[in-house]
């Protein structure tokens, strides 16, 4: 689109305006990437000839256009990024993941989908933003918001804008807040100059999060084997669940946030002031046996409005299932609130669903006989 009287806007004084207007919608971070990203083009191109996106076709489709925001919203001529915190610290994540009997879920998931959370935040900084240069005469103003919902590579503006680095565990870090937030973009016809503070990568000679996951998924610097990944697993992958992997997923029944938790830098880690993301359902600290007892019907009302509708029920059942397996009556220095027994009679009774979900279950009923015959 061509941009009439763009002289009656400066656009460095709303470039200046727009971390305030952020900061009132409840964004920890606001800044503005230009749209070359050639550079994060051939990491893309190596990773995916790699196979370590598995399953996650989406990934590879759509062609150029992960690189070329361009072709996803043509006009485009800068990308506004934001990011939101979303971490809840009580109960603290090591305390759910030291209780075998518990089921652990990836912090970001706890509370309301963050999709239709900063959707809508984005939605009314648009309106910000075309409401001031409405009042300066300029009409032409156009923009599409997305947060994780469109082939674009988030991670690598973010980066361009200065919200952070890209870690070693391929998440985005904030020397000052971590890495516990969502990330959105507005992709704008504007004419806006990319945010001049690029924060420079300071992993430096530390490999706490490579050395801390449990599947060994990052298999090098900057690097992640999606097939190993214990939230890919939980939650894109639809089929049985590798033999080997499924002890180290421990209790972790919906995503993984080990790299994130070792990291020096969560520190400095915000705790979340937006109420939509504090957990819902006692789902911070839930019994894995009460979430197994859940029917079809319980599940999708306990995850109305969730991110863990993604798995669906199946797939819960399946990833349940492998965290109860793994409880260790023995070694769980918490104290017992049930036995061997009392979970294997809780997995024979979800035995018929279907066969991907016995075929877990009877893993699962497996490891708790050998508990019983040892003891």
């Amino acid at each position: 689109m061509t941009l009439n009287h763009h002289q009656k806007v400066d656009w460095e004084e709303l470039k200046g305006l727009l971390p305030g207007w952020g900061r009132e919608l409840g964004f920890s971070g606001v800044g503005v990437a230009d749209i070359n990203l050639e550079d994060h083009k051939k990491r893309l191109q190596g990773w995916l000839a790699d196979e370590y996106h598995g399953e996650m076709e989406y990934m590879a489709r759509h062609g150029s256009m992960r690189w070329r925001p361009k072709l996803l919203h043509p006009g485009t001529h800068s990308i506004i990024t934001v990011r939101i915190d979303y971490l809840q610290k009580q109960p603290a994540p090591e305390e759910i993941l030291a209780q075998a009997d518990k089921a652990y879920i990836s912090r970001y998931a706890l509370g309301r989908d963050y999709h239709k959370v900063i959707r809508n935040k984005l939605k009314r900084l648009v309106k910000r933003i075309s409401d001031h240069c409405e009042n300066l005469g300029f009409h032409d103003f156009d923009s599409r918001v997305f947060t994780d919902s469109a082939p674009i590579l988030e991670k690598a503006l973010a980066e361009k804008s200065g919200l952070g680095w890209i870690g070693k565990h391929t998440l985005l870090i904030n020397e000052k807040e971590g890495s516990w937030f969502f990330l959105g973009e507005i992709l704008t016809n504007l004419p806006l100059t990319q945010s001049p503070s690029a924060q420079t990568n300071r992993c430096g000679s530390c490999t706490a999060c490579i050395d801390i996951c449990p599947t060994k998924a990052i298999v090098a610097p900057y690097t992640l084997d999606a097939r190993r990944c214990i939230s890919y697993l939980t939650i894109e992958h639809r089929g049985v669940i590798p033999l080997e992997l499924r002890k180290p997923m421990g209790n972790r029944v919906f995503g993984c946030d080990d790299c994130q938790l070792t990291c020096p830098w969560n520190r400095y880690a915000k705790q979340s002031l937006e109420p939509d993301f504090e957990p819902r359902h006692g789902l911070d600290a839930a019994d894995l046996l009460n979430l197994f007892s859940w029917n079809e019907e319980e599940f999708l009302k306990n995850t109305e409005g969730s991110a863990i509708r993604r798995t669906g029920y199946e797939g819960w059942l399946r990833n349940l299932a492998i965290g109860l397996g793994n409880i260790d009556f023995k070694a769980n220095a918490t104290g017992e609130t049930a036995s061997s027994g009392v979970v294997v009679a809780a997995l024979k009774s979800r035995i018929g669903y279907s066969t991907l979900v016995d075929h877990h279950i009877e893993w699962a009923i497996s490891q708790h006989q050998r508990l019983i015959s040892s003891s």
